[in-house]
């Protein structure tokens, strides 16, 4: 089991070191910087959580093939790798963020990551490679290194079928955002097994990642509300493919969407509290780990139970808790026990 810790860049860069240097002390596995336009540059801020760690495995959540050329992420991913000595995970999806500022497209975003991961994975024996795929180009180039370590660990991000299946066929893990219910996670772990058994894979070699944000308190409510708004944007925006929440009831009706249908990436969040009130707790908690730690720890063993493998948590701390004392909480009233009840 796993268990990370995602930032974004917007806070001072030893503030992020000093929060992963925490996550470590508290047995994380992996803590992640978001690769956001336009926040603090992603591999700076990894580079300085390296030098402040000894033990966690560290990589962007997650970069994409369009903002940066795969060489460059090949370049800075291998870069870090040996800066922190073997702990570097390269965390890959389509991307989305400054997208429309840049004037960036993404054309055939699975086929991009497809050959990105290709390319990446080519270029670490430190020989000339040409690459001439659909959408990724390199002509007879290579580092001018060689990598300390070739088999690097590639997770793909992504909540669409297509995403998923690639994952399934070739990488090592599958992060799916917002995933923080039993049946969207069966059937999560239903498409890659499916897909790893196409690709002469185990089910068993991916590792199923739930990327969740996190909010407690001993009055649930107030951890409810933490999310609420964070819950409203990934509901509504259309950007997040899920399974079965409209199944479940859980879906925001057609016309709650339609008031924020105007809204970009870039707006944010704070567009979305024109439908705060049409967000129930019951869609928060369905895409989230909220409430008491006795809540978050029921959910987090129907998660283990359903396939997932690994959490990786965004913390809102709700009125009254620290960050500090969300993760300890976390850590220990929550994640610790549901690892002791799925052991035995």
């Amino acid at each position: 089991m796993t268990l990370g810790m995602l930032m974004a860049g917007h806070a001072d860069p030893f503030v992020h070191a000093d929060s992963a240097a925490l996550a470590e002390e508290l047995g994380f596995t992996d803590v992640w910087m978001a690769d956001e336009r336009f926040y603090r540059e992603v591999y700076s801020l990894l580079t300085v959580i390296a030098m402040k760690t000894k033990r966690i495995n560290i990589g962007p959540c997650v970069t994409d093939p369009f903002s940066r050329h795969p060489a460059l992420t090949a370049m800075a991913i291998y870069t870090l790798d040996d800066i922190s000595r073997g702990r570097a995970i390269l965390g890959l999806g389509a991307g989305v963020s400054g997208f429309a500022e840049m004037g960036t497209t993404r054309p055939k975003p699975v086929r991009a990551i497809r050959e990105s991961i290709e390319l990446i994975r080519a270029m670490s024996g430190g020989e000339d490679i040409s690459y001439d795929g659909e959408v990724v180009k390199f002509d007879t180039g290579k580092l001018g290194f060689k990598p300390s370590r070739q088999k690097l660990p590639v997770w793909i991000a992504g909540n669409g079928p297509q995403v998923q299946q690639l994952g399934g066929k070739l990488a090592d893990a599958v992060i799916m955002e917002a995933c923080g219910n039993a049946l969207e996670a069966k059937a999560f772990a239903a498409r890659i097994a499916e897909s790893a058994a196409g690709a002469g894979r185990s089910a068993k070699d991916v590792h199923l990642v739930a990327r969740l944000n996190v909010s407690l308190s001993d009055n649930a409510g107030d951890a409810y509300d933490a999310l609420r708004l964070r819950a409203a944007r990934t509901l509504a925006s259309g950007r997040t493919h899920f399974d079965t929440l409209e199944s479940q009831g859980l879906a925001v009706p057609a016309q709650v969407r339609e008031k924020v249908a105007h809204v970009s990436y870039k707006e944010g969040a704070p567009p979305y509290e024109a439908i705060r009130a049409d967000i129930s707790n019951d869609m928060i908690k369905a895409i989230s780990l909220v409430g008491t730690t006795a809540d978050i720890r029921q959910q987090l063993i129907g998660l283990f139970e359903a396939g997932i493998g690994g959490v990786i948590l965004s913390a809102l701390p709700a009125k009254g808790v620290t960050m500090q004392q969300t993760l300890e909480r976390f850590v220990t009233e929550a994640w610790q026990p549901a690892l002791k009840h799925k052991k035995n």
